[in-house]
């Protein structure tokens, strides 16, 4: 009698256990295809021309790519991860701008190359090498077009505040110095991708 009943215990755990990974699974791919359903046709343009950047280059990363969407209102998920090959959004978060960029007036940002400006700079970048700075660990950005070629000299880099917060909100986050700067959880997913890389992953932003 003791054994029929560990064994119906054993499997209704085991049978529990799997409803719990279906949902799951159901929930990321519903979630993927609202990614996909929001994906604006701007997004597509910028991909296009991330991929002719990219070309047949091997220092590139031709699977994926980083886009940040300016338009959209900083606490709203404008951060996207993209999967070049299947052409599709598979993570997104919140992103901070510069300071330097809020002008005062609703939905309108400027935005500048200049050194101390504090503002996002808009175009082309790729991901270089770690280092251990006043936020932890943060990547320095390379400047591929003109109107962010003085990224390194301006020491843009990418990196984690613990004050922007993961879920979007109706309200502005707060604004970093000028850097891309994110949540610790979404850059916890976003180091992996660069570590794990051994060629340059292109971030665009854009507005």
């Amino acid at each position: 009698m003791r054994k029929i009943i560990l064994f119906l215990l054993l499997f209704t755990i085991v049978l529990l256990g799997t409803i719990i990974l279906l949902e799951n699974s159901k929930e990321n791919v519903f979630k993927a295809s609202e990614f996909n359903k929001k994906t604006p046709h701007k997004l597509t343009k910028r991909v296009d021309a991330v991929k002719q950047l990219i070309g047949n280059n091997s220092k590139y990363n031709n699977k994926i790519a980083f886009f940040i969407d300016m338009k959209i209102k900083s606490g709203k998920n404008r951060f996207f991860i993209y999967d070049l090959k299947k052409n599709k959004i598979i993570d997104q978060g919140l992103f901070a701008h510069g300071s330097g960029s809020e002008t005062g007036i609703k939905d309108k940002l400027r935005f500048s190359n200049v050194n101390n400006s504090l503002c996002t700079a808009l175009g082309k970048y790729y991901i270089g090498y770690s280092y251990n700075g006043d936020f932890g660990k943060a990547y320095k950005l390379y400047g591929l077009d003109k109107t962010n070629d003085n990224a390194f000299l301006r020491n843009i880099v990418l990196h984690k505040y613990s004050k922007v917060p993961y879920e979007e909100q109706d309200n502005p986050i707060c604004n970093s110095y000028g850097c891309p700067m994110v949540n610790e959880k979404y850059y916890a997913r976003i180091e992996k991708l660069i570590d794990s890389s051994d060629k340059r992953i292109v971030l665009d932003i854009y507005y």
